[in-house]
């Protein structure tokens, strides 16, 4: 009997800490998944239009202006970007320029994605350009020397076949003012005013996109479905989520492939409890006997067993979301378990708590507990007529 007791504290403490893994895990998940998203919110707009057949388009339609004098927008950024080569110091880098206009900079979460130097791009005159932390990484950039500027080269639209391969090259240069990091897919981008990157291109009217952002309390679902109306099927008309689906798709798999793992580690503890069941309804079987002789029908005795197995799930299943609760607050509050070293971004692993995930753990012990308390439930009856046969 004492080893039937320890055996069921076991599988009780595997279902508490295997439930108290998947809070913690799961909001430890949704830490990181709110804070990249917000990196890339910081960078990308709400609303982005492009051409759909096409690299520019002309923005001097009577439909685009109404569109920037729309009372609901918060910024109207006009961009150009293209493909371009970066040297410094005569090292090479393939990368984009994106020539932006002053609204760009009316976002003030632009800072937090900077790593050196400041989000200038005009300055007494004179223009700057806000570089990607990969540029930086492989070109060995200094944004505090203002001796070494940027050269960059863009395909001479009007130049024709020249004998020096440099001749069919436009080049100009900048000086770096700044390093930001959102994420792979932005990193390798350098951040110019507009009319620098016009006078690369040599793309006097046209954009590549349009970049809008609305006030807080807009319905940006009813504005895009209204410009969609609008615009004509010569354009895209994408809100965050569609500018990076690859980005939301790979959160989302890897969110399920991690709760799948844990689940797996649940189900082995919550089967724990059928080997201690078992050995109880061997130990009681002659009492089992005793109790249908007195009365007890079959259901009665699955009952019993039944709610036994159950009661040591829910019990170690609630201590471990209350537990799990609990970590998740204070690594909230106090960032108890570190990332490892001093990030500009991130210092402690972050937590975000979703009443969902608590519904989804605590459904989830509940199936497998239901499982596998009805298959020892069932084991309690096995055999029966033979027991009372013996006795």
């Amino acid at each position: 009997m004492h080893a039937i007791n320890i055996i069921s504290g076991i599988s009780m403490l595997g279902v508490l800490i295997g439930s108290a893994a998947l809070v913690i895990i799961l909001s430890v998940f949704n830490g990181f998944e709110v804070t990249i998203l917000s990196l890339y919110s910081n960078f990308t707009p709400e609303i982005k239009i492009e051409p759909r057949l096409g690299k520019t388009f002309d923005l001097n339609t009577a439909y685009f202006n109404t569109l920037h004098h729309d009372p609901r927008v918060f910024s109207y950024t006009e961009v150009l970007q293209e493909k371009v080569l970066i040297k410094y110091n005569d090292k090479p880098f393939i990368g984009s320029i994106k020539g932006v206009t002053r609204e760009f900079l009316a976002n003030r979460q632009l800072d937090s994605i900077i790593q050196a130097g400041k989000f200038t791009l005009k300055a007494g005159g004179q223009n700057f350009a806000v570089i990607g932390s990969a540029v930086q990484n492989s070109l060995g950039i200094n944004v505090h020397d203002q001796f070494n500027a940027l050269d960059i080269y863009a395909p001479n639209r009007t130049g024709g076949n020249g004998s020096a391969p440099l001749d069919e090259f436009t080049v100009r240069s900048i000086l770096p003012s700044g390093v930001f990091a959102v994420g792979q897919d932005f990193d390798d981008i350098i951040v110019t005013p507009i009319e620098f990157a016009r006078d690369l291109l040599n793309q006097p009217q046209k954009v590549s996109s349009l970049e809008i952002n609305y006030k807080s309390g807009t319905d940006l679902e009813a504005v895009q479905s209204a410009i969609m109306d609008k615009i004509g099927n010569k354009f895209t008309v994408k809100n965050r989520k569609e500018q990076n689906t690859e980005l939301y798709k790979t959160l989302n798999y890897e969110r399920w492939f991690i709760f799948m793992i844990l689940t797996f580690v649940l189900i082995i503890a919550i089967f724990n409890i059928i080997g201690s069941l078992t050995m109880l309804v061997i130990d009681k079987r002659k009492d089992i006997a005793i109790l249908t002789s007195l009365g007890a029908d079959k259901k009665l005795i699955q009952g019993i067993f039944f709610f036994e197995g159950m009661m040591i799930s829910i019990i170690g299943c609630i201590t471990g979301i209350v537990l799990g609760l609990i970590f998740c607050i204070l690594q909230q509050r106090f960032g108890l378990v570190k990332m490892g070293s001093k990030m500009s971004v991130l210092d402690a692993y972050p937590v975000s708590l979703r009443a969902s995930d608590f519904t989804l753990v605590f459904l989830t012990v509940t199936i497998i507990a239901v499982i596998a308390s009805g298959i020892s439930s069932r084991l309690s009856i096995k055999g029966l007529n033979d027991i009372k046969q013996d006795l």
